[in-house]
């Protein structure tokens, strides 16, 4: 059974050669003796040809706490609709996990402040100016999707949720929906 052809070995020979003639009289550099002293990880493969000259440097952004420009993040925008002009309304996104006394002061219960040990995700939907009967609410395990007249809100969620049993609660004071839906995770029985 062939594993290597031979271009392959005699690839592999090439490499291994030193491209240099090597002079014993030199003392001067010890590393000069090994064949693949003058190699580095660049030299593995084939040769790349020469890129062309890289754009003008821009001037440097402000410093932010951002780990992400918004550049290179997609927003789906695959799932977005194009001829639909309304604006997306502000929401936020917050994990909720049900804790007991063992939980904070005795920390017997297993759990910590990640997302791992939440059980509901929570999120919190601004729709200024709107009633609760005007707003149309559909969730799936990873999607939920809230439509108003003058607001559209299509987020893909960071978890999978149960969304057959979610709930969903009007506050009239700020003009806020609230939707609050069970975590569905594979491994859940490890973390609780």
């Amino acid at each position: 059974m062939d594993l290597m052809g031979r271009d392959s070995i005699l690839q592999l020979r090439d490499m291994l050669q030193t491209a240099q003639p090597q002079d014993d009289s030199s003392d001067e550099e010890p590393s000069s003796s090994r064949p693949m002293a003058n190699m580095g990880p660049a030299d593995v493969g084939p040769k790349k040809k020469s890129e062309k000259t890289a754009p003008p440097p821009t001037a440097p952004n402000p410093p932010t706490k951002d780990i992400w420009d918004e550049e290179e993040v997609p927003t789906g925008a695959e799932y977005e609709d194009v001829l639909d002009p309304r604006p997306q309304p502000e929401y936020e996104v917050i994990f909720k996990q049900a804790v007991t006394s063992e939980d904070i002061f005795l920390q017997m219960g297993g759990k910590n402040m990640s997302t791992a040990s939440c059980e509901d995700m929570v999120v919190k939907i601004k729709l200024p100016g709107h009633k609760s009967s005007e707003v149309e609410l559909n969730v799936t395990d990873k999607f939920l999707d809230c439509r108003t007249p003058k607001y559209k809100l299509g987020l893909h969620l960071p978890h999978p949720v149960d969304g057959k049993n979610g709930r969903a609660q009007w506050v009239q004071d700020q003009d806020t929906l609230v939707v609050t839906l069970r975590m569905v995770r594979d491994l859940d029985f490890v973390n609780f």
